[in-house]
């Protein structure tokens, strides 16, 4: 399974924002989409969804996306926002339910095996304890888990991420890449969108750098595109602060012993657990 994109392009009005982006995303791949704020990563994602028309093909197995309704598109592409603010009072199993609405057709309301697929998802990220609580009780780091619930419960094959560790702590974010993570290692394609380096470099297995013309600067493993003159090029302000030798990421081959030090066997930190 391959998402491919290419010759993206995308303006609002006469002001370019995405150039000519050509992306191949695969299965059992874990990519992050790294650069600055403002150079078009939520508007990629908005045309990678079908949200906004755009110049170039995007295209899974094959089928352009672009000709499928949105519903289709909803079967093959789930999506997880950066933050969400429910006003409703919701359950936790009422929000991962929502992900089951592009399968339901004329359905009225879901059905058992519906519940049966939340229950599954919820189980696969750790909350199924959780399942009746209210969402808004919950902790950040457990509200983005059941975001990526949600998606998962629209069983598509490619995942998008936008920042999804934005505003939690330190345990929140390591428990939130590890069960991202672990998704794209049981064989589907992910799509993480982050400014954070060293996340970059513990977690992901390859990384796309775009560059705030919204042209695609670099492509390759996080061993060779995560290098200081990269990060200074996206960031300018890092080499108006600091010399090159001071500006330090996390070397690529800490990845595993860092992340299995602080989260084992899906345990979620203390900071989250009840």
């Amino acid at each position: 399974m391959t998402l491919r994109v290419r010759g993206l392009s995308f303006a609002y009005g006469d002001r370019p924002v995405l150039d000519g982006i050509d992306l191949d995303l695969r299965a059992g791949e874990l990519c992050a989409l790294f650069g600055p704020n403002g150079s078009g990563k939520s508007t990629l994602y908005r045309c990678l969804l079908g949200h906004l028309r755009h110049g170039g093909t995007v295209t899974l197995d094959g089928t352009d996306l672009g000709r499928l309704r949105p519903a289709e598109v909803a079967r093959r592409v789930s999506y997880v926002p950066q933050q969400h603010t429910n006003p409703f009072p919701f359950t936790v199993l009422d929000m991962v339910l929502m992900g089951r609405t592009p399968h339901l057709g004329g359905v009225f309301g879901p059905r058992r095996r519906d519940v049966e697929a939340c229950d599954r998802v919820l189980e696969q990220v750790g909350l199924a304890a959780d399942r009746d609580r209210h969402y808004h009780t919950l902790s950040g780091g457990q509200r983005q888990l059941v975001l990526i619930a949600r998606a998962l419960a629209q069983d598509c094959d490619v995942l998008l991420l936008d920042e999804p560790t934005a505003s939690l702590d330190f345990g929140n974010q390591m428990w939130v890449w590890r069960t991202v993570r672990d998704l794209a290692r049981a064989g589907r394609a992910v799509l993480v969108c982050t400014h954070e380096p060293n996340h970059v470099l513990w977690f992901c297995d390859r990384v796309v750098a775009l560059g705030r013309q919204g042209r695609l600067l670099a492509d390759g493993t996080p061993r060779e595109v995560v290098t200081t003159d990269l990060v200074t090029r996206l960031y300018p302000s890092v080499g108006a602060l600091t010399t090159s030798t001071d500006v330090t990421v996390a070397p690529a081959d800490t990845h595993a012993p860092v992340t299995d030090r602080v989260l084992p066997a899906h345990r979620p930190p203390a900071s989250v657990r009840p």
